[in-house]
């Protein structure tokens, strides 16, 4: 595999690289401590990097800095705005006004406005739900979103770590309704983080439904700076400590899962990011892959990781060490359904 070997988007026939461009880590800052954006100009040179290496696909999210990222994005795409597949999203609270969030038509209908310019562009490919929204009917979201493409404000829609049901639903209800049904879906795909395979990834095969696969270094896991003797975490430890607590039984066996995969890797000749990037780029229903470089040095490495190919063999000691279907927590799978966040929701 390598980034000229584009690929279909689902059943839209759009081509893209199997490596997208993800912009978390991108903002109007000037860098700082770990976990602090990425500054705006070394942003925009790793955008402009990541395209002349053959990447064609950028995400990025209102919510990331507060719609810093989109304004960076913006900026880089100035004169190259058609040769990107452009995808955000929209679901996270954009002020201290809890209105300014969700899945309703009266926020997107905002929202996508504020997208558009932040990104000085007249359209936006394809546009998420970041998540899931429980207080919002699921009819009323892709209505808007129908809507939209009928604006010729966006070319597409999707959703972000939908269950099964949820995905199984907006195409029921898009179809009945004679609406344009949802095109892609993103999810977290990584060594440590497959329960993916289980069941959403069979329905958006049947369905059609294009696959941008983040967290393939599952959230700096597996990016070698977590390692077994020292118990030292990666960086997002400070941002996000709930999801790197080495204390419990569970992580235990995440972070001794991860430790032996560093080793594979090492038996490979591989570097760490090599594999699981190799790994992620293997798996059908991937459309494409979202790397989050902090630097041009990141970059280089997710480049260089995307000519990785991975024989049957090494697939096979990757199942003997993480089994298909696996999540080591729970929280891993991108969002916990209220249904098993809150008791009240599981007790008389």
């Amino acid at each position: 595999m390598s980034l000229s070997e584009l690929r279909v988007f689902g059943r839209s026939g759009t081509p893209i690289s199997p490596l997208t461009l993800g912009t978390m880590n991108f903002g109007e800052g000037t860098g700082g401590p770990p976990g602090a954006p990425t500054g705006a100009e070394e942003s925009i040179r790793i955008i402009h990097s990541a395209l002349d290496a053959g990447i064609t696909a950028i995400d990025t999210a209102d919510v990331y800095s507060q719609g810093e990222s989109e304004q960076v994005v913006g900026r880089a795409l100035r004169g190259r705005r058609d040769d990107v597949f452009l995808a955000t999203k929209f679901h996270g609270q954009m002020s201290p006004n809890p209105a300014h969030s969700g899945n309703s038509r009266r926020w997107i209908t905002q929202a996508v406005e504020g997208s558009l310019r932040r990104l000085q562009t007249d359209r936006i490919d394809l546009y998420q739900a970041h998540r899931p929204d429980y207080n919002t009917d699921v009819l009323e979201t892709i209505t808007t979103l129908n809507d939209l493409i009928r604006q010729g404000k966006i070319l597409y829609y999707g959703t972000s770590v939908f269950t099964p049901a949820q995905l199984v639903e907006a195409q029921w209800l898009a179809t009945t309704n004679h609406l344009i049904p949802p095109l892609g879906n993103q999810v977290p795909y990584s060594m440590l983080v497959r329960a993916n395979e289980r069941d959403v990834f069979p329905i958006t095969q049947q369905y059609g439904l294009g696959v941008l696969a983040y967290g393939p270094l599952a959230g700096g896991w597996l990016s070698g700076s977590f390692v077994l003797e020292s118990g030292t975490a990666p960086t997002r430890v400070h941002s996000l400590p709930g999801r790197y607590d080495i204390s419990g039984p569970s992580s235990e066996r995440k972070l001794l899962a991860a430790d032996a995969l560093a080793r594979l890797a090492d038996k490979l000749e591989l570097s760490l990011v090599d594999l699981s990037i190799g790994f992620a780029l293997t798996h059908p229903a991937i459309s494409s892959v979202i790397i989050g470089p902090r630097s041009e040095e990141h970059l280089a490495a997710y480049l260089k990781a995307a000519d990785v190919q991975l024989g049957e063999s090494v697939l096979d000691a990757i199942d003997d060490v993480v089994p298909p279907g696996t999540n080591f927590v729970e929280r891993d799978a991108g969002a916990i359904v209220p249904s098993i966040e809150f008791a009240e929701l599981r007790r008389r």
